[in-house]
């Protein structure tokens, strides 16, 4: 489990460390996009203002539109270096490295439409003949409008790589709670077989100081099935409810060797509901208590009834003994070190929240229930 631990610690480290970039063809989807608005606007403006010689001015509009794509391309492949920077950061490196982008621009655009062939565009410049502005004047009006057309396409490429930054730390809080969960159910299980191992054992020195050999060695194979079976599976997944009572019935086989005249037992198990999805050991804790508490604390025969019941779309698990029950009220740790209901509890609430829930107390005429109610879900194996 350390081992694990710590492999999935590594692995979120790195994520933190590396933080995935954008995806380039979204970048240049959005790139190509906002150029082909602008190309769309502004041929718009001339078809309503009706210049003349539009089929040239297109033309070298789209020269203009070619360099400008570029050099957006290589506004990112600036921006992208900065991408682990504080957003600070970037916001400031967009406001500064746009203005050069933007200069380059006008300055491409002053030369396809004031320095190329202007034989060309004649009629524009009778149509405007007051469009007679210094070179450094047209460029620096250009380069503003420019500026403004790559800071709103900066802005956009920054909230893109934001909107990611925070799905990529809800995955990684989503898998440090799995974690989380995980590690919490394993150490809730975990209580439960040394618990159980220590009363086992002390019933079997005694089974030994007694001379009872042969009720020993019944024990002991029951206690090495019941390990088999409970340690080979994974300790934070779901078994199937019938796995689960046939654990409660081994562990009932030992218990039958210490008590043989006043240990009785009856399991009501529905077909249909065999294949119900529950913790591991989730009844060992009262299966346990039951025996502790009931029919340890008496001289007469007591039944110990383990039944599952389905309700609402909720499993039903209920425990009860008809024994004393008097002494279970106050035994949710289940005595000096024990563990008890507090442990399955905690183990249900770890698994399903508020989904399930647990409930307990003396029975009308004697003996004690505890009810389990959980999600009814059927395992995947």
């Amino acid at each position: 489990f350390g081992d694990r631990a710590m492999v999935l610690e590594m692995n979120d480290s790195r994520d933190l460390a590396e933080s995935r970039p954008l995806d380039s063809r979204a970048v240049l989807f959005s790139i190509l996009g906002f150029w082909l608005f602008y190309v769309i606007i502004v041929t718009l403006r001339a078809m309503i203002m009706d210049f003349p010689a539009q089929g040239e001015m297109a033309l070298r509009r789209g020269f203009v539109t070619g360099v400008g794509i570029f050099i957006t391309i290589g506004l990112w492949l600036i921006l992208r270096l900065l991408d682990r920077k504080p957003l600070w950061t970037r916001v400031i490196a967009v406001s500064l490295i746009s203005i050069p982008c933007a200069v380059g621009i006008s300055a491409v655009n002053y030369y396809f439409f004031n320095v190329y062939d202007p034989a060309g565009l004649m009629d524009i410049e009778r149509a405007f003949p007051e469009k007679d502005h210094p070179m450094i004047m047209e460029i620096a009006e250009v380069a503003i409008s420019r500026y403004f057309f790559l800071i709103a396409w900066a802005s956009l490429y920054l909230a893109l790589g934001f909107s990611q930054d925070v799905r990529e730390a809800e995955r990684r809080t989503a898998r440090f709670a799995r974690a989380a969960q995980s590690a919490e159910l394993r150490a809730l299980r975990y209580q439960v077989n040394p618990h159980f191992l220590f009363n086992t054992l002390n019933s079997l020195s005694a089974l030994v100081m007694r001379g009872r050999r042969d009720e020993a060695e019944t024990m002991i194979m029951n206690l090495s099935t019941f390990y088999r079976t409970s340690l080979s599976g994974e300790p934070s997944e779901d078994v199937e409810l019938a796995e689960e009572i046939e654990l409660q019935k081994l562990y009932l086989d030992i218990e039958a060797v210490r008590f043989p005249e006043r240990l009785q037992v009856r399991i009501d198990l529905p077909a249909e509901l065999a294949s119900a999805a529950v913790p591991g050991l989730i009844l060992q804790p009262l299966v346990e208590n039951a025996i502790k508490h009931g029919v340890s604390q008496t001289n007469r025969p007591v039944l110990i009834d383990i039944s599952a019941a389905e309700a609402e779309g909720q499993l039903i698990l209920t425990v009860t003994d008809n024994g004393p029950g008097s002494t279970q009220d106050n035994a949710d740790h289940d005595g000096p070190g024990g563990i008890g209901l507090v442990n399955v509890r905690d183990r249900l609430a770890a698994r399903f929240g508020e989904r399930a829930s647990i409930a307990h107390g003396p029975v009308a005429g004697g003996g004690y229930r505890v009810c389990l109610t959980l999600p009814l879900v059927r395992h995947a194996g």
